[in-house]
């Protein structure tokens, strides 16, 4: 095959076709992302007619809803059975709409989750599909969790909602959507703030735009300051990571700011070496974002800031497998970095990781067998300290690869973003 045709072969995917030639035939990743889509919707129907559900947090959440609908409105007075209410006000909304349309009752409620369940895997299968990463078969891996599918319809966790708006943001910026994008991204963080271990790689995304920067300025500083609060403290039983770590080092604040401290240095390696390779390093790639908003300041004052973002010149955009790489390697390291990883935790990055270890230099067998021995890690209850152990090692294991993974352009040129829109 000449060099020519193997371009070709490899590029199937352009103008929304996403297909591979196997055989001699073509398969279609759009066609089957919809067997799995139909498939998996199946399943879960069959989880939530015969599997039993499991009581832990639902009851919980129902009584800080009709706290919230009986005019309650200090948060130090929203409880239920696990506790205090530690969620922002997104989760009371959410919630309570759910308790309307259900009654309280969980059998409605599961067939709400299931339904959320599908959307959800829809979209991210509709995110690997744009993308382009995985090779078709390797699709069917983001529906053969049993911990994610029991996240979803026998837990009914808030962590659905959060993930599902996180992956809705996340498809609207591969189309450029950044402020619709931000809004939901918002959203999600309303839900649980978890979803702002994303938050730097998407501040450095925006960055590399020029039209997301009023937007981004507006973030809230209160999410931050909740959702990086080094006063709380975990329980360590319930915790699937660093379980080898003494009870009495892990809740310690030492740990917690040790812990802090190589998740910045990470986010601050990857930004400078991985995700602004390209532009030179983090700080010259800051630099030049400096200078870029001074120009703007002095510009808008002899023309309108609408003609100079439609200036080619000026406006370049982001590759949709960088702005998802960015994403998930971002979350990823928040992740490794976790004190205290609950089972319902899993839900966070399990849908990232396929796309993850695609990204690595390591051969399919080695991925596939990360993949499943991740799977198998938190599929231990409770665990314990050779599963938390070996899920350190696994998860370093992908970290090592993504830094040592190929670094590519991240951006597209005028001419290959005007043929994926044609």
């Amino acid at each position: 095959m000449t060099s020519e045709n193997k371009g070709m072969a490899r590029k199937f995917a352009v103008g929304g076709k996403h297909s591979e030639v196997v055989n001699g035939g073509k398969i279609s990743k759009a066609a089957f992302s919809s067997a799995v889509l139909v498939l998996d919707a199946l399943l879960v129907s069959l989880i939530i007619a015969y599997v039993p559900y499991t009581k832990i947090d639902w009851d919980a959440y129902m009584s800080q809803v009709t706290g919230f609908l009986q005019g309650e409105r200090d948060y130090r007075n929203l409880k239920g059975d696990t506790g205090p209410l530690v969620y922002p006000a997104g989760f009371l909304y959410v919630y309570s709409a759910i308790q309307y349309v259900t009654g309280g009752e969980v059998y409605p409620a599961q067939i709400i989750f299931g339904i959320l369940y599908i959307v959800n895997l829809g979209i991210i299968l509709f995110i690997y599909v744009k993308t382009d990463v995985l090779p078709w078969w390797a699709l069917s891996l983001l529906c053969l969790s049993k911990r994610v599918h029991s996240i979803f319809v026998l837990r009914l966790f808030n962590d659905c909602f959060a993930m599902t708006f996180l992956h809705a943001a996340l498809a609207l910026l591969l189309y450029q959507r950044w402020h619709l994008g931000l809004v939901i991204f918002s959203v999600a963080v309303s839900i649980k703030m978890n979803v702002l271990l994303y938050a730097p790689p998407l501040l450095v995304l925006m960055l590399k735009i020029l039209l997301g920067l009023p937007f981004l300025l507006t973030l809230p500083v209160a999410y931050i300051s909740r959702a990086f609060n080094l006063g709380r403290v975990f329980i360590h039983f319930w915790s699937v990571n660093f379980k080898f770590v003494p009870e009495e080092v892990f809740v310690s604040k030492g740990f917690a700011f040790a812990l802090l401290i190589v998740h910045l240095v990470l986010l601050t390696g990857f930004a400078h070496y991985r995700w602004c390779k390209h532009e030179g390093g983090l700080v010259r790639f800051l630099h030049s974002k400096f200078e870029t908003m001074k120009l703007r300041s002095a510009i808008s004052s002899s023309f309108s800031l609408k003609q100079f973002y439609h200036d080619d010149s000026t406006l370049k955009i982001v590759s949709k497998e960088h702005i998802v790489a960015s994403m998930f390697v971002g979350n990823f390291i928040g992740i490794f970095c976790a004190r205290s990883l609950h089972y319902q935790f899993y839900s966070w990055y399990f849908y990232s990781l396929p796309f993850l270890l695609w990204r690595t230099p390591f051969p399919t067998s080695l991925r596939l067998i990360l993949f499943l021995g991740v799977e198998l890690c938190w599929n231990i209850y409770p665990s314990n300290l050779y599963s938390s152990s070996a899920l350190f090692c696994i998860h370093l294991a992908i970290l090592w690869g993504l830094w040592t993974a190929r670094c590519e352009y991240p951006y597209l040129d005028s001419k290959s973003t005007q043929n994926k829109e044609e």
